[in-house]
């Protein structure tokens, strides 16, 4: 039964990633008609109008949703550049591709940014602009502010992570000390049209926090940047030269990000064209067809790692006592984004430390198994997409030498799964729509 939860799992998995493939998103949401019209979701563009197609994006999503796009228009695009992560670039003809850091921005990104900048700024009310953003997008371009340096973006983002912020309290940040974020690309491609096709990989699709909203009203303010660094304790934490220019954004002395209204915004259509509700969806389809009574339990699933696990295996718990919410065989899903907050220092990512956290609870449990892994393939500074464990798993880890107590305690989840040879593994995925929580009970 082990061997069949495990194959089960990953067949659920599996699932979950192939329908969030970017490239097959974006051809459901884009087609050229005959008479040379663009339809993208229900608004339709006449191409004879325009002079120019220009594409640009930035994520982890970028290379095959441009793919999609040079299949689509081919010819017509008259200039493409896009930024991904390192190793996840495709061979593309129409497009300058720069891979560059994530999470952590580097040299490359900030290079790629300029690029997609000169172009968009070469533009005029007779270009069509479209603008392809994933997960990730926010630090594959970033362009700081004058004062502020690429190494004070990079110090700034270290300290957000390992405080355990949120991705929308890192992106409101992010925005306020961007040259490109927080609809500033708007305002590079202002006055052409723009159209932004959205890969999402935040809790509720917002789209000001999508890639920290590059094309989109920005709703935040520096008031909520100042909050953000007194509610976590960072403020002196912080690069003295990012800290002292939110306050003078504060006080009115720096430029608000653009905000509903603007005129910058009045020719630009943004569509979600895939988000984590699809790889659930299809995860659970797999699961019912696998034989399991399956429950999604949320797709905003947020917080401290280790207490959402704690949650999670309760209903396991729950479930094997009383057969609530679901009976055996039982399957509970789940999408979202935890934060770990980062006490020791080890090697891990939020996925693998859910699963460490769970079966600590789970030990000694039959017939039980969990899997946690993020849709873009990588969990933190790692090349491990998640983990998977069952009631085993501590007991396995002991036999090794290796107390999953103590490695949870480190925040050194790889190590413990990479012993146990329970890593998650999918390479580069090229998608990113958060993460997929899946737990098996079998009968």
């Amino acid at each position: 039964m082990k061997h069949t939860l495990r194959k089960d799992i990953r067949k659920i998995f599996d699932a979950g990633l192939k329908a969030a493939d970017p490239k097959q998103a974006v051809c459901r949401a884009v087609h050229l008609s005959t008479d040379n019209r663009l339809r993208v979701g229900e608004k339709e563009y006449d191409l004879g109008q325009f002079n120019g197609i220009k594409v640009v994006g930035a994520g982890k999503a970028a290379a095959p949703m441009a793919a999609a796009i040079e299949e689509i228009l081919g010819s017509r695009i008259s200039g493409g550049i896009i930024t991904t992560k390192y190793g996840h670039s495709l061979p593309l003809k129409r497009f300058t591709i720069t891979e560059a850091g994530h999470p952590v921005p580097d040299e490359a990104g900030l290079a790629g940014t300029r690029h997609i900048l000169n172009l968009l700024e070469q533009s005029d009310d007779k270009d069509l602009i479209i603008c392809l953003i994933s997960g990730g997008g926010s630090a594959l371009m970033p362009l700081p502010v004058p004062d502020i340096t690429l190494m004070d973006k990079q110090k700034t983002t270290q300290v957000l992570l390992a405080c355990g912020a949120n991705i929308h309290e890192i992106n409101t940040i992010r925005k306020h000390i961007s040259g490109v974020k927080g609809g500033k690309l708007a305002m590079a491609a202002f006055p052409g049209t723009l159209v932004t096709l959205i890969l999402s990989d935040v809790i509720g699709d917002d789209l000001d926090v999508i890639a920290s909203g590059p094309t989109v009203p920005d709703r935040s303010t520096f008031a909520d940047c100042m909050e953000i660094l007194e509610k976590y304790n960072i403020t002196g934490e912080m690069p003295p030269h990012v800290t002292e220019y939110l306050k003078r954004g504060v006080h009115g002395t720096e430029p608000e990000t653009p905000k509903s209204g603007d005129r910058v915004f009045d020719k630009n259509q943004l569509l979600i064209i895939g988000s984590s509700s699809l790889s659930i969806d299809a995860a659970r389809e797999e699961a019912t067809a696998l034989g399991f009574n399956t429950l999604i339990l949320s797709s905003f699933i947020e917080g401290e790692t280790r207490d959402v696990a704690k949650v999670h295996t309760a209903i396991i718990k729950e479930i094997l006592k009383s057969g609530n919410p679901v009976p055996r065989p039982a399957c509970i899903i789940s999408g979202g984004e935890t934060t770990v907050t980062i006490r020791g220092d080890g090697l891990g990512g939020r996925n693998m430390e859910f699963v460490l956290a769970a079966a600590i609870e789970i030990e000694g449990l039959d017939g039980v198994i969990v899997l946690s892994g993020g849709t873009d393939g990588t969990d933190g500074p790692t090349d491990a997409a998640g983990a998977i464990a069952d009631g085993t798993t501590v007991q396995r880890g002991l036999a090794q030498g290796y107390n999953a107590s103590e490695f949870l305690k480190n925040n050194d989840s790889y190590h413990f799964f990479e012993v146990l040879e329970d890593l998650l593994m999918t390479g580069p995925t090229m998608t990113n729509v958060m993460d997929l929580r899946i737990l098996l009970m079998a009968s």
